[in-house]
């Protein structure tokens, strides 16, 4: 049967490293995480990140908008091209075929050609028209989701830090609860332990 005693200070240590406390002041348990620098520093950057990309998470700068302008205007030139590359060809084979057998380009053969070529240049014009809006939406879409996920990444990082500290803390407080009811101040639960290696992993990937 385990001896009662009275209550014991408890901690949690991981490579001699004490990552939380607990003790007792009066009537009140306290326990406390102890971040090391790197988790400090990597902690306070997340949230300072956090803090200040949240109010122009939907505001485009002025670099930004010319970035967004660029990539438009390479797309549609590139898209002018290939309509330019199809059609083009096409009417100066119509003039070379018409000319060769009619010495001029004044006939119907030519001139309903050529408007058939037209009618359908144009509608490539029309649908790459179409193109550009969806174009331009994507590429809006794709800047404020990497947005979102910045911050989506920071605020992973800050929950990872409350969830080590909260696995860290039950893991002292269970040592001190242990030492209380039996005397043994040196064993955490494996539970808890077995959460907090899992918390540290996930933070790992969260630095990769």
């Amino acid at each position: 049967m385990a001896k009662k005693s009275s209550y014991t200070n408890g901690n949690f240590s991981i490579n001699g490293q004490t990552k939380a406390s607990t003790y007792k002041k009066g009537d009140t348990v306290y326990t406390n995480y102890n971040m090391s620098d790197a988790e400090k520093k990597i902690f306070d950057y997340a949230q300072n990140s956090f803090l200040e990309s949240l109010p122009q998470i939907n505001v485009f700068s002025d670099d930004t908008k010319a970035q967004l302008r660029n990539q438009m205007n390479a797309y549609k030139n590139q898209g002018i091209e290939n309509i330019e590359s199809i059609y083009t060809p096409m009417i100066n084979n119509l003039k070379n075929d018409v000319a060769s057998r009619f010495g001029n380009y004044d006939n119907s053969t030519f001139l309903n050609g050529l408007k058939d070529i037209e009618n359908s240049r144009s509608d490539a014009i029309s649908s790459f028209a179409q193109d550009m809006i969806l174009k331009q939406n994507d590429l809006i879409n794709d800047e404020l989701s990497r947005r979102y996920n910045y911050l989506d990444f920071l605020n992973g990082i800050q929950n990872q830090t409350y969830s080590n500290a909260l696995n860290f803390g039950s893991a002292s407080a269970a040592n001190a609860s242990a030492s209380s009811s039996s005397g043994s101040g040196t064993l955490g639960s494996f539970s808890n332990f077995a959460n907090i290696a899992s918390n540290a992993i996930s933070l790992l990937k969260y630095l990769k």
